[in-house]
């Protein structure tokens, strides 16, 4: 039996779901586009690969993956709906000129798919595209905990966190989908060092060695080395260690930014002029964080706050929205909504730079 948060998750999947039904079936995204899309859109992608997982199995991160397919069917919606698909570096200018709506494609974290699966029909369609690049990740370092939490709880038939108050079974599918959604969201809450700990201990127990997760999925300083003599990839950075910065004291979130920088521009041979905000939600990335990021000298920062660009964003270029192209929603109808604007409509209106 699913437990009730993995019922109002299953409620909130299909509600969205029916909201992109409903734009795409009454038009919306044609006729409220000119209002709701603003100047441009930057996408956000993790990512891209083939072995998408049927419906109803166990894959709680399967938001953060899409296939080859559908990401050629984005690029393919992009250009039939007039967007100019441009580098991260003509952001600032576009904002400040009429003409036609543009997009700016990235993709977060450095994971090695994004080269072996992406980058091909990036290439075939001419797009440029930036690789968000987390320092520790590339040299094997980095705690990627989300995927330790899926892969333990994989494994593991019942799932005991006494920090979070849990004590749950995880015998099949259902059950684990829902451990892994009751996990996640009270370790979310709490502090950083507690979720890190408390994926560790799960691994372990589970016989997962969760220092190699890193070195398996991201790609290496010497094929990032590599990505940089391709003119249409811009290599971003992603911080020293991928932590929700405004969990943390203002010399750790200053060293993650600055320090990050530094020492991924020694890995590359060149520093890096834009940034990503992990995790990118309010209780990750707030003023405190902006200013850091201007601060040290990034040309531009993103974040998740969901929101299409306007005009204004021009002086909150260290705050900017993005929209995710999730996973769990890989079908027209989905797309055309986001790259319209219109789910975000309402939101605009009441606070439309969404800097806050």
């Amino acid at each position: 039996m699913l437990s009730a948060k993995a019922l109002v998750s299953s409620a909130r999947h299909r509600l969205f779901q029916a909201g992109f039904a409903t734009i795409a079936a009454t038009g919306a995204d044609r006729w409220l586009a000119p209002a709701a899309r603003g100047r441009g859109v930057i996408l956000t992608f993790h990512h891209v690969r083939p072995d998408a997982p049927p419906p109803g199995a166990y894959a709680p991160n399967r938001l953060l993956a899409i296939t080859p397919p559908f990401l050629d069917r984005t690029l393919t919606a992009l250009r039939a709906r007039g967007f100019a698909i441009v580098p991260l570096s003509d952001l600032p200018r576009r904002l400040t000129e009429t003409g036609e709506p543009f997009a700016v494609l990235t993709f977060d974290d450095g994971y090695r798919d994004n080269l072996e699966h992406a980058a091909p029909i990036l290439r075939r369609h001419g797009a440029p595209w930036t690789l968000y690049v987390t320092h520790d990740y590339a040299t094997g370092t980095g705690r990627l905990w989300w995927i330790e939490l899926e892969r333990a709880i994989r494994v593991l038939d019942r799932v005991r966190l006494p920090e979070a108050g849990l004590d749950l079974a995880a015998e099949d599918d259902a059950q684990k989908s829902a451990a892994f959604a009751q996990a996640y969201r009270l370790l979310r809450a709490g502090p950083e060092e507690v979720l890190r700990a408390a994926t560790l201990r799960l691994c372990r127990e589970a016989g997962i060695d969760a220092g190699g997760i890193a070195a398996e999925l991201c790609l290496s300083p010497g094929e990032l080395r590599d990505l940089t003599r391709d003119e249409a990839v811009t290599l971003a950075a992603h911080t020293l260690s991928h932590p929700m910065l405004a969990k943390h004291d203002a010399a750790t979130a200053r060293r993650e930014i600055v320090e990050g920088r530094a020492r991924l521009g020694a890995l590359l041979g060149r520093v890096p002029e834009h940034f990503s905000y992990p995790v990118g939600d309010p209780g990750s990335a707030g003023a405190r964080e902006f200013a850091l990021a201007r601060g040290a000298g990034y040309r531009t920062a993103v974040t998740t706050r969901p929101g299409h660009l306007f005009p204004e964003h021009a002086a909150h270029l260290h705050a900017l929205p993005r929209v995710s192209v999730n996973g769990c929603f890989q079908t027209d109808a989905a797309l055309r909504a986001l790259l319209s604007g219109v789910p975000f409509l309402a939101w605009n209106r009441f606070r439309r730079l969404n800097v806050g």
